[in-house]
């Protein structure tokens, strides 16, 4: 039975999606998204998802699967991906995973280590500390005990935070540490390729990604789900695009300082995403600043193994 899965990353606006469309109708294939805010309904336009005519030309797998109020994580993630690559490929398919969600990437391939239980009550401690301080606080606490896990997370992501600090507390070892010993059984053959660009390159297409949302209309999207009473504070509105329009709507910034921040926090979301995808040096990186030619790009990347 077929062991190949194919891996397409990159940071956001690089062209992770047509690329992926072009190598799975290449090999009639199905596309696993490990985006992951393309899991939710109802956020479109600012996820950059995958359009209509997109969608039917190839099967895709982890796009619109979860209600926006949905809780998920990637625990779960790695076990429904994996069950979805093994009926791809019991179907005689090699599975495409397309995305810029690092973690939700090295899940699937290295697995997480979920070992370390759970202290409850430290939890709920951690929590007060949270509702009393503030996401950047716990931030502060995990630098001092786990500096390297510290700098690969921001304060929304306080749940991952505050998992790092339990996992301390319980073993007096970054959570790290543990991860990068922790190995998972894996029979499958995992292929990585990256999309590169010339930084400033990139930045152009970024701004000009932001342009086309604001166009296609993204306040709309942002305004409907207001009006629909869905709580601003869901984590899935936690996301660049989102947060910053409803900063508009609510008369804290005008239109145009929301899409500078726009800009510049997906610059920023962009350089995080490059520095996470560089540290894994089984990554084939492929240069689109010489050649943008999908359909040959797609060819050797069905080609190299």
């Amino acid at each position: 039975m077929e062991k190949r899965v194919i891996v397409i990353v990159g940071p956001t606006a690089s062209g992770k999606t047509n690329l992926g469309i072009e190598v799975a109708k290449k090999l009639n294939s199905e596309i696993i998204s490990a985006d992951s805010r393309q899991f939710y309904r109802l956020l479109d336009i600012g996820t950059a998802k995958p359009t209509k005519s997109q969608l039917s030309e190839v099967k895709h797998h982890f796009i619109d699967n979860l209600e926006i109020t949905e809780n998920y994580d990637v625990s779960k993630y790695e076990i429904e991906a994996l069950q979805k690559i093994n009926e791809i490929h019991q179907a005689g398919k090699i599975p495409i995973i397309v995305g810029g969600s690092g973690l939700y990437i090295k899940s699937v391939i290295d697995g997480l280590f979920n070992e370390v239980g759970r202290d409850e009550e430290y939890r709920e401690q951690l929590l007060q500390i949270k509702n009393q301080k503030g996401n950047e606080y716990l931030l502060a606490m995990l630098q001092k005990v786990d500096p390297i896990s510290a700098a690969k997370m921001l304060p929304q992501n306080w749940k991952r935070i505050m998992r790092a600090l339990e996992v301390f507390h319980l073993t007096n070892q970054p959570i790290w540490k543990l991860q990068v010993e922790y190995k998972r059984e894996n029979d499958k053959e995992f292929h990585q390729f990256g999309i590169n660009w010339e930084r400033e390159v990139l930045y152009q297409r970024i701004e000009n990604r932001v342009d086309i949302m604001i166009s296609s209309g993204l306040v709309e999207e942002v305004q409907n789900l207001l009006k629909s009473r869905i709580p601003k504070t869901l984590n899935s509105l936690n996301t660049v695009g989102y947060k910053e329009i409803i900063e508009y709507l609510e008369g804290n910034i005008s239109i145009e300082t929301a899409i500078e921040l726009i800009k510049r926090n997906t610059r920023r979301f962009a350089k995080r995403q490059l520095t996470w995808f560089n540290a894994d040096k089984r990554i084939t990186w492929i240069d689109f600043s010489n050649s943008t030619e999908i359909s040959k790009i797609a060819d050797n990347i069905i080609l190299m193994k």
